[in-house]
């Protein structure tokens, strides 16, 4: 079976990375502006140039200001955040969509690091695309509580503390777990897609695959 895979660079500041104190290097080049709504997810900031205005006419490029240069090869890493490496991220999204297959669905799976933004994004052949965005809102919710998924979204609807913890970003169901290494919390790794009779049950099991899948590297 073949899949799609992304591995999204790592850049700007983030409404999840102020949350959690997190801070990141701002760009040279103004490339990086806030997300519109709420309900983005983190990283999803897009430029407000090159796309189209209200009126249907192209933002244009601003211009870049003296003595400012355009990021170019062998410049400091936009992101420095703890979190699993590229190599990790994808061999554990892949361990979960192929248990995930094994079991006869066709899911999603998002690996994002410690201020929630993404490492990989898979999605089997035949699944819905939209199934990685709704691992990425699920795996946020393993991260800021630092437990799976399905056990945050028994607690919080009891608890007022926690339920304020929760970000219009977050899909609040089972289906992630959070990637720890010596007790600190690095990422998360969220599936979607798997139907059962109890929601999210088998995200999560494809989930805790995926994580199985990487622990020794982990240590």
């Amino acid at each position: 079976m073949r899949y799609w895979c992304k591995a999204l660079a790592l850049c700007g500041m983030l409404s999840l990375a102020s949350a959690l104190g997190l801070a990141r290097a701002a760009a040279d080049f103004p490339a990086h502006d806030r997300a519109a709504s709420p309900r983005s997810l983190p990283a999803d900031n897009l430029p407000s140039f090159a796309i189209l205005d209200d009126n249907g006419n192209l933002e244009p490029v601003p211009p870049v200001a003296p003595n400012t240069t355009r990021r170019s090869p062998n410049l400091e890493p936009e992101s420095s955040v703890p979190g699993p490496s590229m190599s990790q991220a994808i061999e554990a999204a892949r361990a979960a969509v192929d248990t995930c297959a094994a079991a006869g669905y066709r899911i999603g799976v998002a690996v994002i690091d410690s201020v929630g933004e993404a490492r990989a994004l898979l999605t089997a052949d035949g699944s819905d695309g939209s199934h990685v965005y709704v691992a990425v809102r699920k795996a946020l919710v393993a991260l800021r509580f630092e437990m799976p998924s399905s056990k945050a979204s028994e607690l919080v609807p009891k608890d007022p503390e926690l339920l304020a913890r929760v970000t219009p970003n977050m899909f609040v169901a089972g289906g992630a777990v959070p990637i720890m290494v010596s007790g600190e919390t690095i990422g998360a790794i969220g599936v979607s897609g798997a139907r059962g009779g109890v929601m999210g049950q088998q995200d999560e099991l494809c989930a805790t695959a995926g994580l199985r899948k990487i622990a020794k590297q982990l240590k």
